[in-house]
Formats: C-alpha cells, structure tokens, sequence
C-alpha cells in the first residue's frame, strides 16, 4: 500500500508540474501576442463596442463618440457617446489621425475585449491612410473645421490633399465654398492636423 501511495504521489506531483509548465507557455505565449499587437488592431476591436469611446488629444481636447471606421493611420468617431464630455463628434463625425492620440478611455470591460479581440481589420481599410480620407473630401466638397497643434482651428473647405499636407480654403462654418465666400487660404502639413471635424455626417465607407 506504501507503494501505491508513493506512486499516486509521483504522478500528483508530476501533473501539477505539466499544468505548472503548461500555464507559464500559455503565459509566455500571450506576452509574445501581446507585443505585436498595435494601437489600431485594438481600435478596431473597440468599433464593437456601442458605448463609445473617448479619445484624448496632444492638445488637451477630447473627442467622444462610436468609433465608425480605422484606416491606416486614422480612426474616425460618429455622434456623441451618452455623457460624453468635451469636443464630442456631434452629428457629424470627427477624423482624427493616430498620432493626435494620447490616450483612449473605454468601459473596462470594453479595454479588455480589445486585448482579446485585437483585430488588424480589411485588408482595404488598412491600406487607407489619412490622405486617402482628405482627398475623399476633397471630391465631396465637404465643409471642415481643421483642428490643429497649438489649440487653432481653421473652418473651410479642403481644395487638394498631397502626400503629407493639404490646402483648405477659409470660409466662415455653414458657408459655401464659393470665390466671394473664401477669405483666405492655408496649406497644412498633415502632421500638424489633430482633427477633422465634418459639418455634416456622412457615409465613411
């Protein structure tokens, strides 16, 4: 009967250190995940969520909303999220580019899905960086309001998008981009945009 106890005892000891080594790769294998894991593959995660996020700016600002849609390089929020406080997408939509992003607040629960769940999302989206989306405004002759470093905002109309700026032409918000209307013009290097309100909402498909 020693005997028998004293194999049990082996094979209990050898179990407990499988399940040891089992759980310290599984740990180990989930560091690795982890680490290759970016900032959008989990903004992509956070489009599920229909509480809306809250994303905070290097100026200070804060834009609440759904995430609608994650390029590139940009993610863009749709409407204002219950309670939402700051510069909230209203009814239209905000684009903002990721490197404008300092921190993103979401329900915890939320957070923690997007580690899960983290997802690069359609090959098409992620090839769409942020010149692509101003040049789609360019065509649709959308009014903005240029939101960039140092708290200035520039409301018009994008005329052209190049590979790293724009040019927008000033007009007063609600105005139409006509010659009588414009009261000037700025070209804007990409990096020193921080958001791009839309005056209206629209399909960011």
């Amino acid at each position: 009967m020693r005997w028998d106890r004293f194999f049990e005892d082996l094979e209990d000891q050898l179990d407990s250190e499988w399940e040891a080594e089992r759980a310290a790769l599984d740990t180990e294998a989930e560091r690795l995940r982890l680490s290759r894991v970016a900032l959008r593959e989990r903004l992509v995660a956070l489009c599920r969520e229909p509480r809306g996020v809250a994303l905070h700016l290097q100026d200070g600002g804060v834009h609440s909303g759904r995430l609608a849609r994650v390029g590139a390089d940009w993610c863009a929020l749709v409407g204002d999220a219950p309670g939402g406080a700051g510069n909230g997408a209203g009814a239209g939509a905000v684009v903002v580019p990721l490197w404008a992003v300092t921190d993103v607040a979401a329900p915890i629960d939320a957070v923690l899905a997007s580690v899960r769940d983290a997802d690069p999302g359609p090959a098409l989206a992620q090839r769409m960086g942020f010149g692509f989306v101003l040049r789609d405004l360019v065509r649709r002759r959308i009014p903005v309001a240029l939101h960039l470093e140092g708290g200035r905002t520039l409301d018009g109309t994008i005329d052209r998008a190049g590979a790293d700026h724009l040019d927008v032409a000033l007009h007063e918000p609600g105005a139409p981009r006509r010659a009588e209307n414009v009261t000037g013009y700025r070209i804007v290097p990409f990096a020193g945009v921080l958001a791009v309100r839309l005056a209206s909402a629209f399909d960011l498909a």
